[in-house]
């Protein structure tokens, strides 16, 4: 199952809802909605500086991915940004392709 690194962020009174929840409960959340759509969460940190949730989750595709970023952001109190992660089988595999490819000026 594919692997991303979501970014989230409290915004407002996404961050009054922290507080009054807790960080538990918040995770908890997370791990329900991902559950919903197949997938399950594989690490789940909070953090300081520029982002305040780190999420490793497994997702059955990316359409699965795009759903629930969509659906957390709709409430307009978290902001998630998306990463997607790849195996080192992958890039062995994308290292034995070769696209037709020209780069500017050549």
């Amino acid at each position: 199952m594919p692997k991303y690194l979501l970014h989230a962020n409290y915004v407002g009174d996404g961050i009054k809802g922290l507080l009054k929840e807790g960080g538990t409960s918040r995770k908890a959340a997370a791990e329900q909605a991902i559950k919903s759509l197949g997938g399950k969460v594989e690490a789940f940190y909070y953090a300081f500086g520029d982002t305040d949730v780190y999420v490793i989750a497994e997702l059955p595709d990316n359409a699965s991915m795009a759903a629930t970023a969509l659906r957390v952001s709709a409430s307009g109190l978290v902001t998630v940004r998306t990463t997607v992660l790849m195996t080192p089988e992958e890039i062995d595999q994308a290292a034995k392709k070769t696209p037709a490819y020209r780069a500017p000026g050549e």
